[in-house]
């Protein structure tokens, strides 16, 4: 394992720059999960249908994720520090105007708009900077920095819910931002996406070795080159599909489950049972991946996510949730964190941003219309039985498409 030492002793500052991923994306999408604390209390307090309520959660998912595409290219040309801190100013200040609002257009507005800009400004730049540094170890890399996302989902939610318990909701907001500001801030400063400024290259390696010159060298395609291919458009619209039913069980599990006799309480740690799931998931996932081939390991999880899904249309006790909801998270996970390091190893890291920020607006339109046609299928129907059946179907196509994706290494050899 020398050879993946830092030239000069010391702390390879790659895993710096995970460490500083993984605390902003805890606590960008730890406040954008802890949603489901707040949907009952927003339903109540403006009397909203479940459709109108999912639809907060829905415009801030639909705009993080559509966002990359204007945040991935800025963060190549500015670096990810300056776009990355504008997100967490923005987050935070779309968490205290919700603490304010008196309408259920002012949520839409200050939480579904403020959070999603903010945090769509924050999650490409934080995970494209990840890439830059690694290279064989790129999956366990990735998996650790999004772990964040699963670390998130375990804290925030249950805290959120104590708070709106004993303060309310308002006060609950207000509690997020505190939090986002504290924590955001330091870790975006931390950010960094040029290895070569600190006399390395990817992996520790020194940068005049020969392995690390063989990656240097290494052709990155240009963002147009990328867009024109095929892995791009298999990825996207696999992505596509699989929006549509990802995020239904972050916005509709705990009401679900309320349905079915379990406690708010309980009903609520559900989520945090999913990011306790997915913080494995991305652990094992992501360096299993790295020996057995990302593509494969991609199409296992959106596999696994469709068993998840239809075990979950039978589920009604509490037991079988919380199972549903480990499971779900840990190949959840594994999805968030394969999608990056399959990006680079298809078309390189020089302008890994800007393809990861378009490639994550396949996944903003599903999350802008799964969880809130979802919601309107149970105002119209009573129940959520067929919504979660169509959740698994657009789940099932995606592990289609994900087995129509060429090999990456050998794609690339045939590339000119």
């Amino acid at each position: 394992m020398s050879d993946i030492a830092p030239p000069r002793g010391g702390l390879f500052y790659g895993w710096v720059v995970v460490a500083s991923t993984f605390l902003v994306l805890c606590v960008g999408f730890g406040v954008a999960y802890a949603f489901n604390a707040f949907f009952l209390p927003l339903q109540q307090a403006y009397g909203a249908t479940r459709g109108e309520t999912s639809l907060v959660f829905s415009i801030a998912g639909f705009l993080y994720f559509a966002l990359g595409a204007v945040a991935g290219p800025m963060a190549d040309r500015w670096g990810p520090r300056p776009i990355v801190a504008a997100g967490v100013l923005i987050t935070t200040a779309g968490l205290a105007l919700a603490s304010q609002a008196q309408t259920l257009w002012q949520i839409y507005a200050a939480y579904g708009i403020g959070v999603g800009v903010g945090v769509g400004f924050a999650y490409v730049p934080a995970i494209a900077a990840v890439q830059k540094w690694f290279v064989r170890k790129r999956g366990l890399a990735s998996g650790l920095a999004v772990s964040g996302i699963g670390a998130g989902t375990l804290v925030l939610p249950p805290l959120a819910a104590l708070v709106v318990t004993e303060m309310g909701w308002r006060a609950a907001y207000l509690a997020l931002a505190i939090i986002m500001l504290a924590v955001g801030a330091v870790a975006a400063l931390l950010l960094d996406d040029q290895p070569e400024l600190r006399g390395v290259g990817p992996d520790g390696l020194p940068p005049q070795s020969a392995t690390a010159a063989n990656v240097a060298s290494a052709r990155s395609f240009t963002f147009g080159e990328a867009v024109r291919s095929r892995p791009f458009w298999v990825l996207y619209i696999g992505c596509s599909f699989a929006g549509l039913a990802l995020f239904v069980p972050f916005v509709h599990l705990t009401p679900y489950a309320t349905d079915n006799g379990v406690e708010v309480k309980a009903a609520v740690l559900l989520i945090s049972i999913i990011g306790i799931g997915s913080i494995v998931g991305r652990f094992a996932f992501g360096g299993i991946a790295d020996r057995f081939g990302r593509r494969v390991g991609l199409a296992l999880m959106f596999a696994g996510l469709t068993a998840m899904m239809l075990w979950w249309s039978i589920s009604t006790q509490a037991w079988a949730l919380m199972l549903f909801a480990a499971l779900f998270g840990a190949f959840y996970g594994g999805f968030v964190a394969l999608i990056p390091a399959m990006t680079a190893d298809y078309f390189g890291v020089r302008h890994v941003s800007s393809i990861i920020g378009l490639l994550y607006t396949s996944v903003a339109f599903g999350t802008l219309f799964g969880p809130t046609v979802a919601g309107y299928a149970f105002d119209l129907t009573g129940s959520y039985y067929f919504a979660i059946l169509g959740a698994a179907a657009f789940m099932f196509v995606a592990v289609l498409f994900m087995l129509l994706a060429p090999q990456p290494q050998k794609w690339r050899a045939r590339q000119p």
